[in-house]
Parts: structure tokens; sequence; C-alpha cells
């Protein structure tokens, strides 16, 4: 699974990407110093891995993990290609969800494109350019689609009926994601148009280190992110890209102390991946062993010969039976041994749907 990190030039973004990545991404006080997209693994935070690993005495611990792409810097006329709008376009549409940062703060050592601080016009310059890009893609579309539907192709008819919801979306200023599929025939249509404004966004609102210790709440720059994202149902965090970066220069015992001085518990990337990984409809169930504790990532309501496979293909077509434990279970009784003596060890069928923190062992014949 990929995330985009977007946003205006010179808002933060390549700071927060190096900051995630450790990349090395170059980040300088002009526009399109990002021209080809940077890419990083990151690993999602999950303390449960580490205590997994001292009970089973694993040789190694394996992590999930969230690829992020840090895309040039887009300007008002992208769709048009003006700045580099059509690298950034075809960008974005390999990416799976969208990491959109907005400046929230002043410094008038660092140039703004648009000369002035306005979050809620940021976003929107990027959202409308996304929208003509989007509207572009349904303008092709739509005469073959059409004519299909005249000869009576019952998919066009309802790829027809989805098309001429989102324009009206898009006509009004919303992205594709506000127009709900009304049945499953939609949302195989809504995915197969691969729209921009239909990916997922998370809205990271980015302050100077100054700002951390105050009220974010009544901030004014701030809020106007907050209202963007609470009209379109997206998610939401408050971040620092610039003091995010300086903590992961830090040894693990340095960050600690960093963060305790700051007074907070986890760092900003932390919260960032997993609200990432979250916003991408994942969750992790655990294998836990000698040779490895490992976390494997799943979309949530994927049933267990499914995630089996996610091991090995052999898995999920010889799949028997899966023995499953809860993480919360395993911690509460303290051993395997003693959740199995308890009959706390589940036995699960084709038809389970795994959830967060499943520890399981599967069972196949091929």
């Amino acid at each position: 699974m990929k995330l985009g990190v977007v946003g205006l030039p010179n808002v933060g973004k390549s700071t927060l990407f190096n900051a995630i990545t450790n990349a090395g991404a170059e980040a300088a006080n002009y526009p399109f110093c990002t021209i080809e997209p940077n890419t990083g693994v990151v690993a999602v935070p999950d303390e449960r891995l580490d205590v997994l690993t001292k009970m089973f005495d694993s040789a190694r611990t394996v992590p999930a993990v969230i690829e992020f792409v840090d895309i040039a810097g887009l300007v008002k006329g992208a769709s048009r290609g003006e700045g580099l709008g059509n690298k950034f376009l075809s960008h974005i549409r390999e990416v799976d969800a969208i990491v959109h940062v907005v400046r929230c703060f002043e410094d008038e050592n660092v140039i703004h494109v648009e000369s002035t601080i306005g979050p809620k016009r940021d976003i929107e310059t990027i959202n409308m350019e996304l929208i003509y890009a989007d509207m572009e893609t349904l303008a092709k579309r739509s005469d073959r689609v059409r004519k299909m539907a005249q000869s009576g192709d019952a998919a066009a008819r309802v790829e027809i009926a989805l098309m001429d919801r989102i324009s009206a979306a898009l006509d009004a200023g919303l992205p594709a994601r506000s127009v709900e599929p009304a049945n499953e025939e939609e949302a195989a249509a809504m995915k197969n148009l691969f729209l921009l404004t239909s990916k997922p966004v998370l809205y990271a609102a980015n302050i100077s280190e100054d700002m951390l210790g105050e009220n974010l709440d009544e901030h004014p720059l701030v809020n106007q992110v907050r209202a963007v994202a609470q009209a379109e149902n997206a998610r939401m965090l408050v971040i620092s890209a610039k003091v995010e970066e300086e903590i992961a220069q830090l040894d693990p015992e340095e960050k600690q102390a960093f963060l305790e001085d700051l007074g907070i518990g986890e760092s900003g990337l932390d919260r960032l991946v997993r609200e990432s990984y979250a916003l991408l409809g994942l969750i992790s169930f655990l294998t836990a062993g000698p040779k490895e504790t490992r976390a494997w990532t799943i979309t949530k309501g994927m049933r267990a010969p499914q995630a089996a496979g996610k091991i090995h293909t052999d898995f999920e077509r010889g799949f028997i039976r899966a023995e499953v434990v809860a993480y919360d279970t395993l911690m509460e009784q303290g051993s395997m041994a003693a959740c199995k003596e308890h009959g706390l060890v589940r036995i699960e069928g084709k038809d389970y749907v795994v959830k967060d923190g499943d520890i399981m062992l599967f069972r196949f014949n091929v």
C-alpha cells in the first residue's frame, strides 16, 4: 500500500517526508525542489511485537510497513500543465491514499507560493486541480460508456448513473469520495474510474515548533484545516514537520526523553503512520515463534483463508483451519500454554473474519 505526500510548494511536505523515512529527500526554500517522487518504506509502530518477541524468544521481529511517496509540489493550473502539473497528477494516480500537508504557521524566512498563509485556500487549490483532472477523465469516458449503455450493456448503465452523480458533485466543488456508491456494482465501477478525488485523504496541519505549547483547538489556521476535514468526513492531525525531523535524528533513549520534555507520549510521526494505516482500512494479524514475530498487513474484513494467503499462496489454497487467540487474551493469561489450558485458543474456519491483533497459526494441506 502506497501513500502520496502532497501539498503546495514550501508547506513542509518534504521536511515531513524526510522525518518519516530518513530518506534524505532534498528540502530547500524554493518551489519544485522535489521533481521525481522520493519513496520510503516505514514501519508501523506496534508495541505488541516487542512483547511477543520477548515472550516467544524470537530471533527477529518484522513489523508491518507502509510506503510513502514524496510528490512534487502543485500550483494553481496544474490540471492544465502549469508548474509540474502533469508529473504531479500522474504520480498521484499511482498511490492508494493521500497525506495532504497544509502549512499553518507564519515564517517570513520561508516563502509561500501564494505570498500569504491560508490553509483553506491552499487545500482548495489542490482539491480543485484534482477535481478538474477528474472532470476531464469523466468527459473522455462518458461518450463511449453512454453508447454501451444505449446498446443494453447493464454494467454501462450502472456506470453512467454513478458518473452522473459524481459529475454533479465535482461541479459543486466536492470530491468524488463524497459520492456513496449505492451498491456493490457501483462500488466496483467507482474503482474502475480511477478518479484522483476518490482516494482517501489525511490532512496534516503543519505547525511551527513554537506553536507546540499553544491551545491548538482555538488556533485559527489549524481550525481552517479542521473545518475542511470535518466537512469532507476526512482524517486530520496536527504535526510539526520541523520538530519531527529533529526527533527522527535521535537515538531511542534521546527520543523518549525529548518526547517527555514536550509532554507527549508518542511522536507525531508515530501518529501519522498509524493514522495512515487506518486510512487505508488496514489491520494486522500476528504470528509468533522462535524464528520470528511478525505483523501481517491485511484489509479490514478479510477472511482467514485470504489472510493465510498473505503468508504463502499454498496456505490459502490448502487452508484447513486457523488456530486463533486474541493478543489481549494472551496478555491476560501470560502464555500460550495457559491459553490452551483454559480453552482460549479458538479453532476458526473459512468464514472467520480476522481481527486486528489476532495471533494466528494456520493449518493447511496441499
